[in-house]
């Protein structure tokens, strides 16, 4: 009997038998939960049609590649394995066992079959491949939907986390101003109440910045106003602004060109806040921070150059992904208040909101530098 036949007529040994060998797989004490069937058995059904549909040379090229199929059988398999790894996110199993599930379902068949003895038949190879080739679509199908799904359950539950941490930080910030309020408040009440609202500044930057990550990572993207905006006179005073806070540091902006265009305002200021805040973090402490803009014909260009040590080649691939620290340096003890890893992040958000692009440069000699890059106006659809 042919194995895709042998499928069909022995779906409940096959699974009784796959209950049997999943119980005692690894990992985890949780395996036993592998006995609930879920869709397993519309799995081995579609995995038998895909195996007796038709396949040219490319399909099994791209299925080899983990490209899935485009067959009505490969499209039923897909169906099925998506609705396996949803079941399975909300059942509470973790992804390994998810992958041993298939890793079981697999020698089941393959241990079931051989025990019916079959007569040889020349198509055996060609069948074992089919078979190998539709379990590992399936498998990938599940891996990726089950990935999708954790990812967002994890994004949506941080977005409602951060904006109901807004209230009662409001409540935190207004209380420390009424502490401050008044002629013969007591320095040290003062002093506390100083402390608070700085810290609770700190957790607000750093909730804004966790909404934006959520927005952008659940397909909502960076909103933007725009609106005529001065880009010279903003980056000064967010330069005047951190040479207060970093009377220690050099900070030095030069300007070329036409500054002004329509952009987003507070996105903006968020953006060079963010390109500063990098530089004085990893820049030498006796060096200066450069900011220089310059104007061009289509927009505008804003580079932020920081001295000391070159960010690892290796790790420009991934600067500007969320939560990836850029550089050795960047260890927990560094980080500066009110970072959580998103700050160059969100500058590409601005960036790509703007229809922008930003750059990195970065050379033991020649030192760092971010450049942004925005056009003065919103790009024609």
């Amino acid at each position: 009997m042919r194995l895709a036949d042998f499928i069909v007529a022995n779906v409940e040994p096959i699974l009784a038998e796959w209950e049997v060998f999943a119980r005692g797989t690894e990992p985890g004490p949780r395996m036993d939960r592998l006995a609930l069937r879920d869709h397993a058995g519309e799995i081995l059904r579609a995995t038998a049609r895909d195996m007796g549909s038709a396949q040219t040379a490319e399909e099994q090229s791209d299925k080899s590649m983990g490209l899935g199929g485009v067959g009505p059988g490969s499209a039923r398999l897909d169906g099925a394995s998506v609705e396996h790894a949803v079941g399975r996110v909300g059942s509470g199993f973790d992804l390994p066992e998810v992958v041993a599930e298939y890793r079981a379902l697999r020698a089941s068949v393959i241990r079931l079959w051989r025990a019916s003895e079959p007569a040889a038949d020349d198509r055996d190879l060609a069948d074992l491949t089919r078979f190998n080739e539709s379990i590992d679509q399936s498998l990938t199908t599940a891996v990726t939907s089950y990935t999708e799904r954790v990812d967002h359950s994890r994004e949506t539950f941080l977005a409602i986390l951060g904006h109901d941490l807004r209230n009662p930080l409001n409540a935190v910030s207004m209380s420390a101003e009424l502490l401050a309020t008044g002629d013969d408040v007591h320095p040290e009440t003062l002093d506390a109440a100083r402390r608070i609202a700085s810290a609770a500044d700190v957790m607000a930057r750093m909730i804004s910045d966790l909404l934006d990550y959520t927005r952008t990572r659940l397909g909502a993207g960076l909103p933007v106003e725009r609106a005529p905006v001065d880009a010279a006179a903003l980056a000064r005073a967010v330069v005047d602004e951190f040479r207060a806070g970093h009377p220690d540091r050099a900070i030095t902006l030069t300007t070329a060109g036409d500054p002004r265009g329509d952009w987003d305002a507070l996105r903006l200021r968020q953006a060079i806040s963010n390109l500063l805040a990098n530089a004085l973090q990893h820049g030498d402490d006796g060096a200066a921070v450069a900011v220089h803009l310059a104007g061009t014909g289509g927009g505008i260009g804003l580079s932020v150059h920081n001295g000391g040590r070159p960010i690892p080649a290796s790790a420009l691939p991934t600067l500007f992904d969320p939560l990836v620290r850029g550089t050795v340096a960047d260890s927990p003890a560094h980080r500066r208040p009110g970072s959580i890893g998103l700050g160059l992040y969100i500058v590409r958000e601005v960036a790509t909101a703007h229809g922008g692009t930003i750059d990195v440069t970065s050379t033991a000699d020649a030192g760092t530098t971010f450049t942004l890059c925005l056009p003065r106006a919103a790009p024609s659809r």
